[in-house]
């Protein structure tokens, strides 16, 4: 009779108590700053692209952070680092969370690793108040996010072997990079999860927009993330002398790329919508100030919710490009890149738990959508996905000035802590 009363205390004292629970906030700003260690330039700033020397040594600082507090840790195929917490309760799936630490070159010490850093506060902050949930937790560290979501892909069955053929700036292709990090190219199918085998996936991240940060809100609740697509779009003219061709005889490839990136704009404005598009990389050849260009590559990158529109905006910008080849008498061919991420919607289930959370704690909210791709674009392809934005300093971001307040990182893991214990609670 003692115990079952000890029991009926317990599960009315038990939710109080987990309502109260609260991260600690030095600690999780303390291993950002521990993470932008690595790969820290004589400058002051950090250089971690995915497969580098400094990405690898992160990656084993994250391993034995994960190890130490007690959490099952390996690497699959797809180099994805994942920890698992066991549940009190056999045969329930996962609930997952994460983000990745690779960076964009001449990045911030934000993007990505606060989710990251996020989920491992989660972890700890569980530990020492004894908390044991109902499903195992599962922390998923996603490798080469930046270079095309790579681990994410992979976990959702959408990483094809064309993919291993891209180079990132370490001069690294995809596949020997998955090697680099402990993966098997030969075994990738093997990574790949089917719908239900999480019970719901969440990342925490930056804005990487202004929203949040100019109108003094908290927490972004995120409705979906936009789809984008990639091409190299290639230009090839003649080269030739440029001081003994006559300017009516050129065949400019650089020119005709010129054209190119200006119709890419008027284009995109001449659409009714959010969607954007962007010329973010070209190259001339060969390259020198007295030849002709004969030979311009450059990229070109769509963006909306909506898969109809961005193949609406392309099919537009290919069109004005037709043109631009017979008037430069150039050629303009469009190569699609290994790097396509449909649009997803998030769970609005779960977008209410996150909402809920976030009252709870006495936090502003916004319902917005994410222009920029994620992981768990991926992950709502195979589990209930959501994801909690929290703002960036004037929206900065990719840049070594992103930053976000401290007190913002710990709201937005506060919110994600809470809303992994509600979840637990609901889900089966």
């Amino acid at each position: 009779m003692k115990n079952l009363f000890i029991s009926l205390a317990l599960s009315v004292i038990c939710p109080a108590i987990h309502s109260q629970i609260t991260v600690d906030q030095n600690r999780l700003e303390n291993r950002i700053f521990d993470l932008a260690k690595f790969g820290l330039q004589e400058n002051g700033t950090t250089e971690r692209v995915a497969f580098s020397d400094a990405d690898i040594e992160a990656r084993k600082w994250v391993i034995s952070q994960l190890q130490e507090m007690g959490l099952k840790t390996s690497i699959d195929f797809a180099g994805n680092i994942i920890g698992i917490r066991e549940g009190k309760k056999s045969g329930l799936k996962p609930i997952s969370f994460g983000s990745h630490i690779d960076r964009v070159p001449n990045g911030g010490n934000y993007d990505g690793c606060v989710g990251a850093m996020a989920a491992l506060e989660v972890i700890q902050t569980l530990n020492e108040n004894k908390i044991k949930t109902k499903h195992p937790l599962e922390v998923i560290i996603f490798p080469n996010e930046e270079g095309g979501v790579m681990g994410s892909r992979a976990l959702s069955g959408n990483l094809g072997k064309e993919a291993f053929q891209v180079v990132n700036s370490t001069g690294y292709s995809m596949g020997e990079g998955i090697m680099r990090l402990g993966g098997d190219t030969t075994r990738i199918s093997e990574v790949q999860r089917k719908k239900g085998d999480m019970a719901a996936f969440l990342e925490l991240h930056i804005e990487q927009g202004g929203i949040l940060d100019k109108e003094n809100l908290d927490i972004g609740i995120v409705e979906g993330i936009v789809g984008l697509k990639w091409w190299d779009v290639d230009f090839t003219g003649f080269a030739n002398h440029a001081g003994t061709t006559p300017m009516n005889a050129r065949q400019d490839a650089l020119l005709a790329a010129a054209k190119f990136i200006v119709a890419v704009n008027e284009t995109v404005n001449s659409i009714e919508g959010a969607q954007v598009a962007t010329v973010g990389r070209i190259k001339a050849e060969p390259g020198a100030p007295n030849v002709i260009p004969g030979k311009v590559t450059a990229s070109l990158e769509i963006r909306d919710l909506s898969s109809e529109v961005i193949e609406k905006v392309f099919r537009a910008i290919k069109e004005k490009s037709a043109k631009i080849a017979e008037d430069s008498n150039v050629q303009i061919e469009f190569h699609p890149l290994d790097t396509t991420a449909d649009p997803a919607l998030t769970d609005p289930i779960i977008q209410k738990e996150i909402e809920n959370s976030a009252k709870k704690l006495g936090l502003s909210i916004n319902y917005m959508p994410s222009g920029a791709g994620h992981d768990a674009q991926d992950m709502a392809t195979i589990a209930p996905t959501g994801m909690i934005f929290v703002p960036s300093k004037d929206g900065i971001s990719h840049s070594p000035k992103e930053f976000t307040a401290a007190k913002d990182l710990a709201n937005g893991t506060n919110v994600l802590l809470k809303t992994i214990l509600a979840l637990d609670k609901k889900l089966d």
